[in-house]
């Protein structure tokens, strides 16, 4: 669906002839089936195999959005008997070191350029508190060009208790579009007693398994990028900001470097301290909550603890608390309304990052939320986030540090 007011995107940067900008069955999507790639409707796409005059269409939808729980957020589920802690006011934050764009252009648009899809790649299978699981990723490559290409690790949100590989397509697939090869990768979640040490090792386990068949899928192992949003944009953040840091390195393919080139962080918490820091009082009591999801995700499962003083294992779980020389660039996305993630949990990790000298940018989206709300009822939360102007930023992004 097109917003009014069209405004121009970023365009993707141009590399290499192609423009950056039980497994299941692999299938070759087109144009008319049920998943097909994305373009931005009037640049040129990967291969560049599309014109202006190009056909184009909806983008792609996961298939969940369908079905009951549509619309499920990809926030801080936690506090009040299990439900989302909604703030109802939120602080003005500092946005002297940001870019505010306005997101109320036209919606990315999908075009007829062709990617292979591999559904349910199981990557590791590690043990929780004595039971094991098996990890899934669904991987997009793109078949407009011949040779290797980027990858882009996506991890969606879920409040730190679920992970659904299969949300965001829209936005996955038009990334995939510009060139690069997309996984969107399954970590674990509170819900099967992980912490967030357990799933940034998974994501690390990800990239090593990733880099272990570059050949299979066509990727250039040498660069990699990791996206998230809301509680993937902090496992993107973790992943990032410990490159080098060995020891979420467990399980298989060690042999393989899980350090990241790029990260691209929307909406991501990163001091849990200061979670609902720009909120009014009863969103604070909620989020605050002893023993509440973000708590687990810290202390584990069965606390009694709160993540209301930055304890020293409240700091290591901050992703500023590990930035080195070697963390890779950022690029930070927040809305001005987001009533579940504190706008300024991004500002302060841009200045933390920006302190050590390293590459960080950050965009604030006027009057946007925090990305799906439409269990509220409130069905347009999500379009700022998949508008050509927001996510031409973050093709740029790409094309700029995967070289």
């Amino acid at each position: 669906m097109d917003m009014h007011g069209e405004s121009p995107a970023p365009q993707g940067k141009a590399l290499a002839g192609w423009r950056r900008g039980g497994v299941g069955v692999t299938v070759t999507i087109a144009a008319g089936l049920a998943l097909v790639a994305c373009s931005s409707g009037g640049g040129s796409s990967a291969g560049g195999t599309s014109s202006p005059s190009a056909k184009t269409a909806a983008c792609p939808t996961s298939m969940a959005a369908a079905g009951a729980g549509a619309g499920r957020p990809t926030g801080m589920p936690s506090g009040n008997a299990g439900g989302i802690p909604i703030a109802k006011t939120i602080k003005k934050s500092d946005t002297s070191t940001s870019t505010v764009i306005n997101p109320t252009g036209a919606q990315i648009r999908c075009a007829a350029s062709g990617i292979t899809t591999t559904h349910d790649i199981t990557y590791a299978s590690p043990t929780t508190n004595g039971r094991k699981s098996d990890l899934k990723l669904d991987i997009q490559v793109p078949t407009s060009t011949s040779g290797r290409k980027p990858l882009v690790i996506y991890l969606t949100g879920g409040g730190f208790v679920m992970a659904d590989r299969t949300a965001n397509l829209n936005q996955r697939t038009y990334v995939a579009d510009q060139g690069y090869v997309v996984a969107s990768v399954q970590y674990r979640t509170t819900k099967g007693g992980a912490t967030y040490k357990d799933a940034v090792a998974d994501v690390k386990s990800a990239i090593r398994y990733l880099r272990a068949n570059a050949d299979k899928y066509s990727i250039d192992a040498d660069q990699v990028a990791v996206w998230g949003q809301s509680a993937g944009g902090y496992l993107a953040a973790m992943t990032g900001a410990t490159n080098g840091e060995k020891s979420f390195d467990v399980g298989d393919n060690l042999g393989q470097s899980s350090e990241v080139q790029g990260v691209v962080d929307e909406f991501g918490p990163a001091d849990l301290s200061q979670l609902a820091a720009d909120y009014d009082t009863a969103a604070q009591k909620a989020n605050y909550a002893a023993g509440n999801s973000a708590a687990q995700w810290v202390y584990g499962p069965g606390t009694k603890k709160s993540i209301a003083n930055r304890t020293g294992e409240v700091a290591a779980a901050d992703p500023s608390t590990h930035i080195t020389s070697r963390t890779a660039p950022f690029i930070l996305f927040h809305g001005s309304a987001d009533n579940l993630v504190s706008p300024s949990e991004t500002l302060n990790l841009h200045t933390a990052l920006r302190a050590k000298g390293i590459d960080s940018t950050r965009y604030v989206l006027t009057g946007a939320g925090h990305g799906d709300l439409s269990f509220t009822g409130d069905t347009s939360a999500s379009l700022p986030w998949s508008t050509q102007e927001t996510m031409g930023h973050i093709v740029d992004f790409l094309g700029q540090h995967l070289k």
